[in-house]
């Protein structure tokens, strides 16, 4: 008898939940997510979460936005994220739209711009991002949270680091609608890297730029981690990334590369190592652990090497 009206209460919320879902398709407000409406003139700029997406956004719009710098009040209607944002909202955008996503392969993306960044280094930015979500405490262990990492506990719907962007290498590396950008080269030469994306937006029918070495580098300027971190103290609690975590940890952090090798201790490294090494390899990352490079499988030297197109 006990156990009716608790069947009765769990039947009537599966029912609401499903109503609700239908009146936002109906409506049009359910969050795009996976029911984005893709066009075929979309461009997507992808990733795996903490590798260098917003930084990328703000470079591309405040090269393509020249009239008014980005910020966190105005990115989202610039190169908004498919996540916060509801399909039809984003059906009334601009064309061609430049869109932020963290999905592995999805053959219905018909342009990607994908940013890979050394995955030690995304490790520790993904750990303070999780402490900023109030995921884990601020004591957790690192040592805890890279097998956690690992197995992509915090986001399984995006894979882990290997699943990503190995699928998307595997399916769309050669493509002239792909393009690939290192994090790394990208901190040490950022405007010849923001001239390589213009090149291929320019390619797949984007309107003209100005790309001038000026107009690239005044981009690169406004896209600073330093502008960035004081555009985060005046608009982070209403950025709708931000403004539902912890306001004393900054989303915006160093921003560097190779940090890690200051943060993960030996054994951190060898775990992240052991389990992605080849792929890290074949996009041309070093591996700390010299036995492990020696027990990993052979890559051929054009395995190590970036594309450039």
């Amino acid at each position: 008898m006990n156990q009716t009206p608790s069947r009765t209460t769990n039947t009537v919320r599966r029912v609401w939940r499903a109503l609700a879902k239908v009146k936002q398709v109906l409506t049009g407000t359910q969050l795009a997510g996976d029911n984005l409406t893709v066009f075929p003139d979309d461009i997507f700029v992808t990733s795996y979460p903490r590798s260098g997406n917003t930084w990328t956004r703000f470079l591309i719009s405040n090269l393509v936005y020249q009239d008014e710098p980005s910020t966190f009040a105005n990115i989202e209607a610039r190169v908004p994220e498919i996540y916060f944002n509801s399909d039809r909202y984003m059906r009334t955008l601009v064309r061609p739209r430049l869109l932020k996503s963290h999905e592995c392969f999805q053959p219905q993306y018909p342009r990607v711009i994908y940013i890979v960044r050394d995955p030690r280094d995304v490790a520790v930015s993904f750990y303070h991002h999780n402490i900023k979500a109030g995921n884990i405490p601020d004591n957790y262990p690192m040592e805890s949270f890279i097998p956690r990492f690992l197995a992509a506990e915090f986001d399984r719907k995006w894979g882990s680091w290997s699943d990503n962007v190995s699928s998307w290498l595997a399916l769309r590396r050669n493509s002239e609608t792909f393009i690939l950008l290192r994090y790394e080269d990208m901190k040490a030469d950022p405007v010849r890297e923001l001239q390589r994306i213009c090149e291929f937006l320019q390619k797949n029918s984007f309107p003209p730029i100005n790309t001038s070495r000026e107009a690239l580098q005044r981009a690169v300027d406004l896209s600073s981690s330093d502008r960035l971190r004081k555009l985060e103290q005046t608009e982070g609690k209403e950025w709708v990334l931000t403004r539902n975590t912890r306001q004393d940890k900054p989303f915006v952090r160093t921003a560097t590369a190779g940090g890690w090798k200051n943060t993960l201790s030996t054994d951190a490294v060898a775990c992240i190592e052991t389990a992605w090494g080849p792929v890290m390899q074949r996009l041309g990352y070093r591996l700390a652990q010299v036995k492990l490079r020696s027990e990993l499988s052979p890559v051929s030297s054009a395995q190590t090497t970036i594309d450039r197109d």
